[in-house]
C-alpha cells in the first residue's frame, strides 16, 4: 500500500493531502472537508507512512495493519470509529494481536478505523499487488538465468578451444631417448711426469 504524500497533523482531526510545498511550509488538502491550509514545521507532522504501531516485538508499519484491515473487509467499509470500546478492541486484536496494550491507547485504535475508513472513501487504499512483484521478480530471475548460462558456456568454450590453440601452436614432436650416459673411469692426477 502506497500512501506517499498523505499527513497526519497533531490536534487536527482526520488526513491531509500534500498539494504544494514551500520554503517554510507546505499547503495541504484535509480529506474530510476539502479546505486547504498550509502547515507549518512548527506544527508535529507525520506521514502515515512512517507511523508505526506498537507490539511486543517489532512495530508494524500502520500500511501493513490498513493491508490487513482492507483483506478483512474485503476492499469494504470497516466498523466506525464511534462503536463500543470493546468491539473495537477485538476487532483490532484479530488484525493485530500482539499490540502492545499498555502503549496503544483506545485514541490510537479509533484513529486506524476512522484514517483507514477515510482513505477507502478517497479511494487512495489500493492493496500492493502481489502478482505483478511475483512477474516482476521471474522476469529478473530469468534473465539472471540467461546471463549464468551464457557465462557458463563461453567458459566451456574457452576450456575447449584452449587444447586446439596450443596443438595449432606447437605441434607434439615425439622425444627421443637420450642415449644412456657412458660411465669412465675416474681420471686420476698423481705426481709431475716432467722428467720422463
Amino acid at each position: 500500500m502506497e500512501l506517499k504524500g498523505i499527513i497526519s497533523i497533531a490536534g487536527r482531526p482526520g488526513l491531509f493531502k500534500i498539494v504544494s510545498q514551500g520554503k517554510v511550509n507546505v499547503i495541504v488538502e484535509s480529506l474530510l472537508d476539502k479546505k486547504r491550509f498550509p502547515a507549518f514545521a512548527s506544527e508535529k507532522i507525520s506521514s502515515i507512512e512512517d507511523i508505526s504501531i506498537f507490539t511486543y516485538e517489532e512495530d508494524v508499519k500502520l500500511t501493513s495493519i490498513f493491508e490487513k484491515l482492507y483483506t478483512h473487509t474485503e476492499g469494504k467499509e470497516s466498523i466506525s470509529h464511534k462503536v463500543d470500546e470493546t468491539e473495537m478492541r477485538s476487532l483490532f486484536i484479530e488484525l493485530l494481536p500482539n499490540y502492545d496494550a499498555e502503549r496503544v491507547y483506545l485514541s490510537d485504535i479509533r484513529k486506524v478505523f476512522q484514517w483507514y475508513n477515510l482513505l477507502l472513501k478517497e479511494g487512495l487504499l489500493t492493496p500492493s499487488e502481489p502478482a505483478e512483484s511475483t512477474e516482476k521478480e521471474r522476469t529478473e530471475e530469468v534473465a539472471s538465468e540467461k546471463a549464468e548460462k551464457t557465462s557458463t558456456e563461453k567458459g566451456v568454450t574457452k576450456k575447449s578451444e584452449s587444447p586446439k590453440n596450443v596443438k595449432s601452436a606447437a605441434p607434439k614432436v615425439p622425444k627421443t631417448p637420450k642415449p644412456a650416459a657412458s660411465k669412465k673411469a675416474p681420471v686420476i692426477k698423481t705426481g709431475s711426469s716432467r722428467g720422463k
